[in-house]
């Protein structure tokens, strides 16, 4: 007798365990009933998205190197500083550069002293020609009259032939001197220009961003003294894979997040980089974003391209309880807050999407009262 008392108050306390029974404290009250709403998981249509990180990178950068080879003697920026197109900044010896710059300068005084010398040379030339002339015509008129001999007439004609060849001479060298003059001209300007290289000036107003060089260093034609920035114009390059690039296209509108910005930026692709990359499978797309101060070269970004629309379960995101890497719901079973493990998966504002733990038209508590938890009873109002 006693036996079967003990197998059957275990059954019986099992019996009621699974009823309809309202669940009691241990002190033998009764659990009170938690008034709740709930909303129904649902099938929505999102658009089908691609996301795609990268790195943000000035549209126009250069980097400033030296045309010519010399010690550097001063830098008159550092990085960080802000430039104004045309500014100095950085000089480099130019005593070298100096001492031809003057050689040029006195290869052209030469030249132009010579001038005055050429000038005389040519009109005492015309003026013994002029002579040459007038006399070679009194002596043919003499000559046609037999007034002078054959000797006298020819000596004259040699005469002005003589000072003919003079005046032309003259005339060569005096043309000469202008084309010395010309080419001592052009090394002075040449001079100039290349003392000029010794002045490294900014191309375009930004932001220097490196700085390779210091004053004693030696600068050579090509090697990087500093880089700089426009201001406020940046993009992202974004790494596509190759199987999404169908659906990128230039002029497409695109959300772009980086950190250290905290609002979602509208974006265009402004240009995809024809040929993929043999390592990731990917292209690069060129995003160009809106000028803002916060926007730094370097920050990490992602970008998201819209590729269609999807039907998908979704529920409100602040439904959605996270612990560590589980993610859960409560739903409303029969009068009872029961837990549900769920997946998760993308989030667009408040809603998110649900990959796997619920079904289309459960009832999900939302908002969760204070205290409600797994077993708590519940009553759905409206």
């Amino acid at each position: 007798m006693t036996k079967t008392f003990l197998v059957l108050v275990p059954a019986a306390i099992w019996l009621a365990g699974c009823g309809s029974a309202p669940p009691e404290k241990r002190d033998g009250s009764l659990v009170p009933t938690i008034a709740v709403s709930t909303v129904a998981a649902a099938t929505e249509t999102w658009p089908q998205i691609y996301e795609a990180a990268g790195t943000v990178r000035a549209r126009t950068s250069a980097v400033i190197s030296a045309k010519l080879m010399g010690y550097v003697r001063e830098v008159k920026v550092q990085a960080g500083d802000r430039v104004r197109e045309g500014q100095l900044l950085v000089t480099l010896d130019t005593r070298d550069l100096d001492i031809g710059s003057r050689r040029a300068e006195a290869a052209r005084e030469e030249v132009r002293t010579a001038v005055p010398e050429a000038d005389g040379a040519v009109a005492a030339a015309k003026a013994n020609l002029d002579l040459a002339q007038v006399t070679q015509g009194r002596m043919l008129d003499l000559f046609q009259k037999k007034s002078i001999s054959n000797q006298e007439f020819d000596e004259s004609s040699a005469r002005l032939k003589a000072a003919q060849a003079a005046y032309h001479m003259a005339q060569a060298r005096r043309i000469q001197l202008n084309s010395k003059l010309a080419q001592v001209d052009q090394e002075v300007r040449a001079a100039e220009v290349t003392r000029s290289y010794a002045d490294v000036l900014a191309p375009f107003a930004g932001v220097v961003v490196s700085k390779s060089v210091d004053p004693g260093s030696l600068a050579l034609p090509g090697a990087p003294l500093l880089t700089i920035e426009r201001e406020g114009a940046f993009r992202l390059e974004a790494q596509v894979e190759e199987s999404h690039l169908g659906a990128v296209r230039v002029g497409q509108p695109v959300s772009v997040a980086l950190d250290g910005v905290d609002r979602t930026l509208d974006a265009r692709v402004s240009e995809i980089v024809p040929a993929v990359d043999a390592a990731s499978r990917a292209y690069t797309v060129k995003i160009d974003l809106p000028a803002l101060t916060a926007i730094r070269s370097g920050l990490f970004g992602r970008a998201t391209f819209q590729l269609g629309s999807r039907p998908l379960l979704a529920i409100p995101a602040s439904a959605v309880t996270e612990r560590g890497q589980l993610q859960s719901v409560l739903v409303a079973d029969n009068g009872i807050a029961r837990t549900r493990l769920i997946t998760a998966g993308q989030k667009v504002k408040d809603r998110v999407e649900v990959l796997s733990g619920l079904t289309a038209g459960e009832k999900v508590i939302f908002p969760v009262p204070q205290g409600l938890s797994d077993g708590s009873r519940v009553e759905v109002r409206p």
